[in-house]
């Protein structure tokens, strides 16, 4: 009997939310979990489609990217989400997804502009594009380096991951996390829902305003702050 049957089927019910949501499309993405106690995360197996998978066939790793637990080969993109719980230890939930609007502002090599209150609502700062990665990374560890790539375009922008828990990959597409993976897959639709508002309001004026300061403090102190007053208590 399975020894991480919880870990396996909440890591289940996230990936599958992810076509549900609208955010993929065949097997275009994926969702890890992770158990900070026991030493392991569970994620999707690669190249399965959503329709066949089932919540036994997610794989469980440690965070050396040894598996623990299953027969199927896990995710491609399995050593950027061991990589980033190493690096960031109060994630528990990551998400990768090639969503279309994601993408292309991801292709465009462009961050997100903070335009209006929906953005403000959940961060205050631009949705961060970290730079394609460079040739010679590319030959090296190219899953290891694209976890790279993201802590450091954190750490050179000065972004706490905590604070800010979505990305872009400069041509590749984004990730997102949160405290667990329900969290991460929420941040996922959001990304998506602010990079289309975002795109249609150039489409419509592309000299568009970025949304006054005050605002954004605003719309995320009402949701986030310590007098926050948005919700149920």
């Amino acid at each position: 009997m399975s020894g991480y049957k919880e870990l396996k089927r909440e890591c289940y019910e996230a990936n599958m939310q992810l076509p549900a949501l609208g955010l993929v499309i065949y097997t275009f993405g994926n969702v890890s979990i992770i158990d900070r106690d026991a030493g392991v995360c569970a994620i999707k197996p690669s190249g399965v489609p959503y329709e066949q998978m089932k919540a036994e066939d997610m794989v469980v790793l440690d965070l050396e990217n040894h598996v623990v637990e299953g027969k199927l080969r896990p995710s491609s993109d399995t050593k950027t989400h061991t990589f980033l719980y190493r690096k960031w230890t109060e994630i528990g939930g990551i998400v990768h997804t090639h969503a279309t609007y994601s993408v292309a502002w991801a292709q465009a090599q462009m961050d997100i502009p903070i335009f209006g209150t929906t953005h403000a609502d959940h961060l205050t700062y631009d949705i961060p594009c970290a730079p394609p990665m460079e040739d010679k990374l590319i030959t090296q560890d190219y899953e290891h380096m694209t976890g790279q790539q993201i802590t450091d375009c954190f750490s050179g922008r000065e972004l706490s991951y905590k604070e800010v828990e979505m990305v872009l990959i400069g041509n590749h597409g984004p990730f997102t996390w949160g405290k667990d993976g329900a969290k991460a897959v929420y941040n996922c639709k959001v990304l998506e829902e602010l990079a289309k508002m975002a795109f249609l309001t150039l489409q419509i004026n592309p000299s568009a305003p970025r949304l006054k300061d005050r605002l954004i403090q605003k719309h995320y102190e009402r949701k986030h702050g310590k007098n926050a007053y948005y919700g149920q208590n």
